[in-house]
């Protein structure tokens, strides 16, 4: 295995237990009053809606959140710790959609994507003004990737930065429609996915997608026997609790199609990504257990 140069470890903790309450905050502290008072909803599998209702509650606004009904436990019980009001759906984006516009229309409430929205790309994008401050050398950033909000943010905040440094995508290949999608030049939706990654299940949006396509350099895939075992690293050696969608940017940079392509044997500074730590451990653990 190629060993990298001077690993850097930078850990930019936060409340909620995911990135996600950066976008949430840049978008409801964005909203007018008029706005505000008939509050906000969405639909997420967990950490987004956890993180708008935490940030609606700061500003002391209803958050209505859709969730689908099988969501990991300790993401719906985030949402109720924070005062999220939940609709569950069926764990399918056309039912999710649907729900979230009736509650629109009952309510009024404004709606804040859980990706496809420009106040919570830039949200997300202090991720990376926060990691290059901390450590300007860094020459790689490697992003998890589902809706593509998070790596949106990211790419144009760290290539506006650095034009010449590298953004790579980390998927699950059971739910690598983005790098079909970077193939094909156009938004590939699977029909279905299969990842132990529960957050990374989203395709692309129409604002998400011209960045991936422009900005990211390459998509990396990893099994979820991959992803594991990075989530199992991150216990053990960087003492750190990672989802296994937060976890996905170390098995990246760890697997063959990381270490051994030419393409990156320059990539002596990375950045890695690892957000969030919301998961239900006795899933893990039986996947650990059934490696």
């Amino acid at each position: 295995m190629r060993c990298l140069k001077d690993p850097i470890l930078c850990f930019l903790f936060v409340i909620s237990g995911a990135f996600k309450f950066r976008g949430a905050c840049n978008a409801i502290f964005s909203l007018n009053k008029d706005q505000a008072d008939k509050g906000v909803v969405t639909h997420s599998s967990g950490n987004h809606a956890a993180a708008l209702a935490l940030a609606a509650d700061l500003r002391d606004i209803p958050a209505y959140v859709v969730i689908p009904n099988n969501a990991p436990n300790c993401k719906i019980q985030n949402v109720i710790r924070y005062s999220g009001q939940i609709t569950y759906s069926q764990p399918t984006l056309q039912s999710r959609e649907t729900t979230t516009t009736k509650i629109m229309q009952e309510t009024g409430a404004v709606l804040i994507h859980p990706y496809n929205d420009v106040r919570i790309i830039s949200g997300q994008g202090t991720i990376a003004l926060e990691l290059l401050e901390q450590a300007p050398e860094i020459d790689t950033i490697i992003v998890p990737i589902s809706g593509g909000g998070l790596i949106s943010g990211v790419a144009l905040a760290a290539k506006s930065i650095n034009p010449s440094i590298r953004i790579l995508a980390a998927e699950p290949r059971g739910a690598n429609d983005a790098a079909l999608s970077k193939a094909a030049g156009e938004i590939v939706k699977l029909p279905e996915t299969n990842t132990i990654a529960d957050g990374l299940r989203a395709s692309l949006g129409s604002r998400t997608w011209p960045v991936v396509r422009d900005l990211v350099d390459a998509v990396i895939t990893v099994e979820d026997q991959e992803i594991v075992e990075a989530t199992k690293l991150c216990y053990e050696v960087l003492k750190v609790v990672v989802e296994p969608s937060g976890a996905i940017g170390l098995a990246a940079v760890l697997s063959d199609s990381f270490q051994n392509n030419p393409a990156w044997k320059d990539s002596n500074h990375v950045g890695i990504v690892l957000s969030g730590g919301n998961l239900d451990l006795g899933v893990l653990w039986d996947s650990i257990c059934g490696l």
